[in-house]
């Protein structure tokens, strides 16, 4: 694991937040613990983190909220929601803010570390290990290492799970992406929830990428997704 890495943690709940504080720090991470979102984002615009950690129901500004403040101002560093409701639309809702993951409490220390992981092992590889990093999408530009979708009218700085999802169609450009493939290689398992968030990033692409009609993101019933050129 990558030592000293800082994690933005947003938790309401004293006990509970002091005790992933302790654990972070044995697992090798600096963390710093805030009680609601607006604490947590006045130290989030003052300083840097690798990753935010935040409870969904939280006084003064809940998580949500936070994430949408955290992602106006940078759309890349990874979000973790932490909630206590397993309801489908707010799980939904959480990946359209531009949530990385989640994790339903209560829940293992070991679970939280294993997702965590996995999010930095995706986040801090070198683009260059998986080949190509820069793709012409007919007027468009897509530069994976920056991640970034520019023509000449448009640019789009993508999130990383929008990057690393159009890598996976450009790099099977014209042939079928399958669904599972692209959700163990992104998501790490297929479960219904990352399914339901792939879909909400692919709909993401298609808008990014709505007015060059020479690319078009098919959905291939069954299978997956198909990037035509």
């Amino acid at each position: 694991m990558i030592n000293k890495l800082r994690i933005l943690l947003a938790e309401d709940d004293e006990n509970l937040g002091i005790l992933l504080k302790e654990y972070l720090k044995a697992k090798n991470f600096e963390s710093e613990l805030f009680p609601d979102g607006d604490k947590a984002f006045k130290s989030f615009q003052s300083n840097l983190y690798d990753l935010c950690i935040l409870d969904v129901m939280m006084p003064v500004k809940d998580g949500f909220t936070l994430a949408k403040e955290i992602r106006e101002t940078n759309k890349e560093i990874p979000i973790i929601f932490l909630t206590a409701k397993s309801l489908k639309d707010d799980v939904l809702h959480g990946f359209k803010l531009g949530g990385d993951d989640y994790i339903t409490k209560p829940f293992s220390m070991e679970e939280l570390l294993f997702r965590i992981e996995a999010i930095l092992r995706r986040t801090k590889s070198d683009a260059k290990l998986s080949g190509q990093t820069v793709y012409k999408l007919g007027k468009y530009t897509f530069d994976v290492q920056k991640q970034s979708l520019n023509s000449d009218e448009n640019s789009h700085k993508l999130t990383t799970k929008e990057s690393e999802l159009l890598k996976l169609l450009c790099d099977n450009i014209n042939d079928i992406l399958e669904r599972n493939y692209a959700l163990k290689t992104i998501w790490i398992d297929d479960s219904y929830f990352n399914a339901r968030s792939m879909d909400v990033y692919i709909t993401k692409l298609r808008k990014y990428l709505k007015d060059e009609p020479a690319v078009e993101i098919l959905n291939v019933h069954g299978k997956g997704f198909k990037l035509i050129l």
